[in-house]
């Protein structure tokens, strides 16, 4: 069989977290959502139906969580979203590249808006 490009997305996953720019931001917190759509070679998985032969969603949702509600505070979406996508890449090594979404969904502003969204894309080198 030739290669086989899997694309695994988890979908708004909500967490409570304590990241922004603000001092406020990061005592009160605020609510969050993140996506994380991961791309990879499919092929033992589909043949095999095995859970060790995939990328297991659950053990991305833990990672993805101890980003979210770790010690660490981080003041941008844009970093907290690569410093996720960059772990996933690092501790699974099926993975060829993977785009991860950070929502922030109660924005301190003074306007009206639904979400501020971050998308950052980390691919695996070589």
């Amino acid at each position: 069989m030739k290669s086989l490009l899997a694309r695994l997305t988890i979908d708004n996953a909500e967490f409570y977290a304590y990241h922004g720019v603000r001092a406020e931001e990061q005592q009160l917190g605020g609510r969050f959502q993140v996506d994380v759509d991961i791309y990879y070679d499919a092929r033992q998985a589909v043949v095999s139906d095995n859970l060790n032969d995939t990328v297991n969603y659950e053990e991305v949702l833990f990672l993805v969580n101890e980003h979210m509600s770790g010690d660490e505070r981080y003041a941008l979406v844009e970093t907290l979203a690569f410093d996720i996508a960059s772990s996933v890449v690092e501790r699974f090594h099926k993975v060829a590249h993977v785009t991860v979404r950070v929502r922030k969904l109660a924005v301190p502003i003074q306007q009206v808006l639904d979400h501020v969204e971050a998308e950052i894309t980390v691919m695996r080198e070589g």
